[in-house]
């Protein structure tokens, strides 16, 4: 290695191979960079196929413009394009992207090959370029259009080939990207073959809604509300249109959120923020689904803050922040919802509760007469002594020796009486650590679906689910393949009872995507699996009666930790009898 401090320019081998690092970074990336660029050639079909992953072959096939020999040649030259001419473009792009390095770059690490022809030309031109080296170039017989494959990605740079994944995991990434493009393009047809098999055939549809149903499904679609507004502060305009989800939907699952920008797939701290607020608050982290377009001026928007331009920026924040709350809640007003206002964005209030217990009001004092002074007795009914129904485990450490329940609060909140002092116990937490035990100590049964359940899934979300199957089924879910990323539920753990199978499916998906969990013990997928299941049940909790509080109480003393649910939040408070004694001041 060369280490002397000296400045040298780099060969041209070694300079493609360097911005291959940017621009290629697995499978994927280069179907992203072909996919753009045949939406740049105004292609109203396009069509991907995969083999291994993409490892051994990625082919991307359009009916766009198509090129000139010339410009095809020209294209494999760094720094070549033919989306900006001067300087000042830069600051108003209006195609998915202009940076030259991208079929070079892929070039330099793959046996690269394209056929092109334009529609005013008799024949198509065909050249081949191995790892960087043009070798051939001819006339060839083709439709109009361009067709690139690329084989064996990294093949002269093995340090990056060790990298990819396996070939179900580079598969997913691409389906990925697949799906964010086809969504963003409704009006152009996509088709996916991977392996032989053809995966996806979507026709060009007017109908946004048309293209979610194939991705997604009936169930999601139902549960969309359309966003369509146009904003305005007299200076800037913004568009705002897609759908989200209802936030009264009965299926609470975390769920893809699609943001795009100018029909480029973007994220953007300024939406994101947006969103968060714009939205009614939900219990924990779910997150309602979104397919969200924000049309901007292209001069308000700078997309080239990433080398991959994931992220973009806004020039002004405050107006993109504005016309999402606004388009959002007129939205929400659909379903009876509203979110904060325009105007109120600062300081938002959430419209809706985040408790997920039941409540009942507390009833209303009876109105007395005008300069009359009464007491009420209210009823109240002895509270009763319950010994364990369940014994506790070995290991387990016993709150208490015995326990009266006394009430449920309005809030929820179970009150005990002990032989120490009173309890508070928040009923989420302990149902959520119950249930946790039970599922990692495998004391749950397994429930048999009378009829089996489907789930369709996002790319991302199958690969996750594929890859804990085996972990699932120990815990008693049995899950079958379907096809196209769609799952057949045949069994669940009978604790789930009423929750929906789908829904806990896809809660699983993001949980593993998201999980904290520290990956050093054998048993690191039953835990993320235990917390899902856990924070979904305890969210779906309702109000107990006398005897459901009774029986949570004595599970949550049979736990080996009574104290803390598996997110670590409190599950009990404990006032002692000597504290109540010292503050009311009796000796």
């Amino acid at each position: 290695m060369i280490s002397d401090g000296h400045i040298r320019v780099l060969p041209i081998h070694v300079a493609n191979k360097i911005a291959a690092g940017e621009v290629v970074e697995r499978p994927a990336s280069v179907v992203k960079e072909l996919v753009e660029n045949s939406i740049d050639a105004g292609a109203k079909n396009i069509k991907i196929s995969i083999v291994q992953g993409g490892r051994k072959l990625i082919s991307v096939q359009d009916d766009g413009c198509g090129m000139s020999r010339d410009d095809a040649v020209l294209s494999l030259e760094r720094q070549a394009t033919s989306k900006i001419h001067d300087v000042d473009d830069i600051e108003k792009i209006t195609t998915l992207g202009f940076r030259g390095e991208a079929i070079p770059s892929i070039a330099s690490v793959s046996r690269f090959s394209m056929t092109t022809r334009t529609a005013d030309s008799d024949e198509a031109t065909f050249l081949c370029v191995n790892a960087g080296t043009l070798a051939e170039i001819r006339s060839a017989g083709a439709p109009c259009g361009t067709k690139i494959d690329v084989r064996d990605i990294f093949c002269n740079v093995p340090a990056r080939r060790k990298f990819l994944r396996a070939y179900a995991t580079e598969e997913g990434h691409v389906k990925n990207i697949f799906t964010i493009n086809a969504l963003a393009h409704p009006d152009i047809g996509f088709s996916l073959n991977v392996d032989g098999r053809e995966i996806y055939n979507l026709a060009p549809c007017d109908d946004l809604k048309c293209r979610v149903l194939e991705f997604f499904g009936q169930s999601l679609v139902d549960r969309l509300l359309k966003v369509d507004l146009d904003w305005t502060d007299g200076k800037k305009h913004v568009k705002v249109h897609g759908f989200i989800e209802r936030p009264d939907s009965p299926e609470q699952a975390r769920r893809e959120q699609f943001t795009f920008v100018n029909s480029r797939p973007a994220s953007s701290p300024a939406l994101s923020y947006a969103l968060r607020e714009a939205y009614p608050r939900k219990q924990g982290d779910i997150k309602p689904a979104t397919i969200l377009f924000i049309d901007v001026p292209p001069e308000d928007v700078d997309i080239n803050v990433h080398p991959t331009k994931r992220e973009v920026r806004f020039r002004n924040n405050p107006s993109i922040r504005a016309a999402m709350l606004e388009a959002i809640s007129a939205a929400l007003r659909q379903c009876g919802s509203s979110t904060p206002t325009a105007v109120e964005h600062n300081s938002p209030k959430p419209s809706l509760p985040s408790a997920v217990v039941e409540r009942t009001p507390p009833p209303k004092a009876p109105e007395m007469p005008p300069r009359q002074a009464a007491t009420t007795q209210l009823p109240h009914p002895a509270p009763v002594q319950v010994q364990f129904a369940v014994e506790p485990d070995a290991t387990a450490v016993r709150p208490w020796q015995w326990f009266k329940f006394l009430a449920q609060l309005a809030s929820g909140y179970l009150l005990i009486e002990t032989d120490m002092g009173f309890i508070t116990i928040n009923p989420e937490a302990a149902m959520a650590r119950i249930v946790y035990e039970k599922m990692l100590d495998s004391k749950d049964a397994v429930q048999p679906l009378l009829i089996p359940a489907t789930v369709k899934l996002s790319p991302m979300e199958a690969i996750r689910i594929r890859s804990y199957l085996s972990t699932m089924e120990q815990m008693g879910f049995q899950l079958e393949e379907f096809g196209n990323d769609t799952f057949k539920i045949d069994s669940v753990p009978q604790t789930l009872g009423d929750l929906s199978p789908s829904t806990i499916i896809q809660t699983i998906a993001s949980d593993i995507a998201n999980g904290t969990t520290k990956r050093t013990g054998e048993r690191w997928r039953e835990d993320i699996i235990a917390k899902s299941v856990a924070k979904s049940i305890s969210r779906a909790s309702t109000r107990l009666d006398e005897k459901g509080a009774r029986r949570l109480v004595e599970e949550l003393c049979a736990c080996k930790m009574p104290y803390v649910s598996p997110q670590g939040k409190l599950i009990m408070i404990f006032t002692s009898t000597r504290e109540l004694d010292r503050k009311f001041n009796r000796n």
